[in-house]
């Protein structure tokens, strides 16, 4: 209900400061929950993702420090963001979330590289969807590339593509970790070239 709630809220706010987003491949959704994976590029594409896939309800991850304020860590928590120490990330940073996959019905927004500066993808979106069973969807923001940008109305673009699925039967190893990042790769690539052939329509 409160996830709902500010949801509606952060969608007028979104519409007021920039209301020219669009949104492609939402039939790539799977009909149940799911890991959603980008690319980081802007510290505001999680709440453009969040409203993309619209009316699901999604769990995301938050470094540890903003739940230090009581209000913050209220919303955040009552928002379906669960606390990660990057420096020292335990077994809840994949147990929790396969939690809210398997049992509490809400799909996840993951950045496999773990920060918009970084270009090295991590095996945990890996992990997860192997141990929760769930498809990664891959997914990708294009427009707006600055604050300044998005306060001018410029245009955005999520686009969505096919799910990725691992076998149960799968082992994760290096290898098979590697050739699941490179298919995540490949279809960010792809999405980008279909966003930019839209555009240039």
């Amino acid at each position: 209900m409160f996830f709902r709630f500010i949801r509606s809220i952060v969608k007028f706010i979104v519409l007021i400061i920039n209301g020219n987003w669009h949104v492609i491949g939402k039939e790539n959704l799977p009909n149940d929950t799911f890991i959603l994976v980008a690319p980081h590029r802007n510290w505001w594409e999680p709440i453009f993702f969040a409203l993309a896939i619209s009316p699901r309800e999604t769990s995301f991850m938050a470094k540890q420090e903003l739940f230090k304020n009581p209000i913050l860590k209220f919303i955040l928590l009552h928002s379906h963001a669960f606390p990660v120490d990057r420096k020292n990330p335990g077994p809840s940073v994949v147990k929790t979330p396969v939690k809210f996959l398997k049992k509490e019905g809400l799909s996840l927004i993951m950045f496999p590289s773990g920060t918009r500066y970084s270009q090295d993808l991590k095996g945990g979106s890996v992990l997860i969807s192997k141990l929760s069973q769930k498809p990664l969807v891959p997914v990708v923001y294009q427009g707006a590339p600055t604050f300044k940008d998005l306060l001018l109305r410029k245009k955005i673009i999520i686009a969505i593509g096919e799910p990725i699925n691992i076998d149960k039967k799968e082992k994760i190893t290096d290898e098979l970790t590697e050739k699941i990042n490179q298919q995540m790769e490949n279809s960010w690539k792809e999405l980008d070239k279909q966003v930019q052939k839209k555009v240039a329509e």
